[in-house]
């Protein structure tokens, strides 16, 4: 299962109450979710009625649970107070979106256009790292042992040729 963002992926939909999404399929300028989702991937969605006057939306995590369904994993804001909308009867658009909520970015107004100034990256080294048996990291311990195991040295010094293989 994989986050999925797209462009122009939008659907229509008549599911009404607060259940899963049954999607309706797309116009010929949009695609499917279906056309760029697997089953259990995941993707922001916004709902809207289309019905002129009917104030009922919502912006949510969703889970494409195949078979064009996609469930309301959770709700982000609402016209319902930030709780799953309770859709009347009648057509919605449903689409991939990406919520100001979770999006990084920066203040055009600033001069200071480094997401490091907004984003707290911390200060971290490979100690922070887990190693397994083929993923190991520099150490100079291990740069010298492998170095002084090599055969590649002349052992009168005065001949270098380096072909050690750093596995």
């Amino acid at each position: 299962m994989a986050l999925v963002l797209k462009d122009r992926v939008r659907e229509t939909t008549t599911t009404t109450g607060t259940s899963n999404l049954t999607l309706g399929g797309a116009s010929a300028t949009f695609d499917t979710f279906a056309s760029v989702m697997s089953t259990n991937d995941t993707t922001y969605y916004a709902i809207v009625h289309t019905a002129n006057g009917t104030d009922e939306w919502e912006v949510g995590l969703g889970t494409y649970s195949g078979t064009n369904t996609l469930t309301r994993t959770t709700v982000l804001s609402s016209s319902n107070s930030g709780s799953a909308t309770n859709f009347s009867a009648g057509t919605k658009f449903v689409f991939i979106t990406l919520p100001a909520s979770v999006a990084a970015h920066l203040d055009p107004a600033s001069n200071d256009h480094d997401l490091n100034s907004i984003i707290s990256f911390g200060n971290h080294d490979t100690d922070d790292l887990s190693e397994g048996s083929t993923n190991l990291y520099f150490t100079n311990a291990r740069a010298d042992a492998r170095v002084a195991a090599s055969t590649a040295f002349d052992a009168a010094g005065s001949a270098v040729a380096l072909a050690i293989a750093l596995g």
